[in-house]
């Protein structure tokens, strides 16, 4: 079950740094991400997050986001 919610403001590491973001969807199935195959389950979701500073869309894993005010 998903730990985070759509509306959620999360942080993330990237090669830049520290971002952070909304989340705009919540995968619990396989679905497909910039052309590439991504896995996600119910046990395993995978988050659609929208960037605050850019227009940039990510895709990220649970473990890899932290929840913040």
């Amino acid at each position: 079950m998903a730990r985070f919610s759509v509306g959620d403001h999360v942080r993330w590491n990237s090669e830049a740094g520290h971002v952070t973001g909304k989340i705009s969807k919540i995968h619990e199935s396989d679905f497909t991400y910039k052309g590439h195959q991504r896995r996600a389950s119910k046990d395993e979701p995978q988050y659609e997050i929208e960037s605050d500073k850019t227009d940039h869309v990510a895709a990220h894993k649970e473990n890899a986001l932290t929840k913040i005010d």
